[in-house]
């Protein structure tokens, strides 16, 4: 190649290098909080517990895990559209708009107490296990998949019916699922650092996978286009990139400690980590094959569970005040800080 069409060819890469860059920085730059809800004590309960966020784009909602109850509020305005109470210790929050039907997982009960997505009124429930925790719905085989973390197994119900219709033994502790609406289900196994691969129709698993340099995995997201799923754990602290296809690890990123959830933006090819000392660790999918590092936000310590919009491209992060921690003690010495009760609040990050 002579001078000039080097010339020509270097000013071309630089400008493809700057545009990509430049994406990046639209997509990440000046996230910030955008605003606070605040809320007061869970009917009926006498600690502050929270856990999944669960976002309706479509339906411009927002779910809440607040213990005893779901509160239910406009993404948007933030306005509370409705508490679903009566429950003892509720975790996530799977919806089935297609029959016009929610599902809680309220592990306490170890069942799956049933809501139409209407009214937002209680309209049954189903029997799963103790420890009910994670809760997804898949379209592909219209099942829900409650994820047992004690019991090591996923009860699976009928969307439709609100029926039982399986159980499948998982081998080891289940957090975080995600469906790729194609058939198949992935579950990250905490105890056993793997992520297990279940056919949603058949319910028998297909592939088990080891998440090193990952370990104690909890949160999970998926870029269903690119086959690509992102396993967060807590020990060793790391995101992995996995194919979702071989169960190969592509790439991985150290991360902040008490990761307990992740969103993949297929809009911005974003994914989000968030992380209970108070960090949302952000990467770009710069290619199937390869992620950076985008932006690390600071949110507040025990914001660790996490909802994406992907209409606005908003996160909904909840957590409460804490007390500062107790001195530590020859049986607890790294003792935790407790939540002060009544103090629930929702941080909403955009850009």
């Amino acid at each position: 190649m002579n001078g000039k069409g080097f010339g020509r060819f270097a000013s071309g890469g630089l400008l493809i290098v700057l545009g990509a860059a430049s994406v990046v920085m639209a997509a990440t730059n000046g996230y910030h909080l955008l605003k606070k809800y605040s809320f007061g004590a869970a009917e009926g309960s006498t600690r502050e517990y929270f856990d999944y966020v669960t976002v309706d784009s479509a339906a411009r909602r927002v779910y809440l895990s607040h213990g005893t109850e779901i509160k239910v509020i406009d993404a948007d305005s933030g306005a509370l559209l409705a508490n679903i109470t009566g429950l003892k210790q509720d975790h996530g929050v799977a919806v089935a708009s297609e029959f016009g039907r929610g599902f809680i997982s309220d592990g306490a009960q170890g069942k799956v107490i049933i809501f139409d997505l209407k009214t937002l009124k209680v309209t049954g429930e189903a029997k799963a296990d103790n420890d009910a925790d994670c809760v997804i719905y898949d379209p592909a085989s219209k099942h829900v998949f409650v994820m047992n973390g004690d019991p090591h197994s996923s009860t699976v119900i009928d969307a439709q019916s609100g029926t039982v219709v399986g159980t499948i033994d998982l081998g080891g502790g289940p957090e975080f699922a995600v469906a790729d609406g194609k058939g198949t289900v992935y579950i990250n196994l905490e105890d056993k650092s793997e992520l297990v691969a279940v056919d949603s129709a058949t319910l028998k698993i297909k592939s088990r996978w080891p998440l090193a340099p990952a370990g104690a995995p909890t949160a999970l997201a998926m870029d269903v286009r690119h086959h690509r799923l992102f396993s967060a754990g807590r020990n060793p602290q790391m995101m992995v990139v996995l194919d979702s296809e071989s169960g190969k690890v592509i790439q991985s990123f150290p991360i902040t400690a008490g990761v307990d959830a992740a969103a993949y933006d297929p809009e911005t090819g974003m994914v989000f980590v968030s992380t209970r000392d108070g960090m949302v660790h952000v990467f770009h999918e710069d290619s199937p094959d390869k992620f950076s590092e985008a932006q690390t936000i600071k949110t507040e310590y025990g914001a660790k569970t996490m909802g994406l919009d992907t209409k606005t491209h908003n996160l909904f992060l909840d957590t409460a005040d804490f007390a500062p921690a107790p001195a530590p003690t020859a049986d607890r010495p790294h003792p935790n800080r407790a939540p002060i009760q009544g103090t629930f609040h929702v941080l909403v990050y955009g850009q």
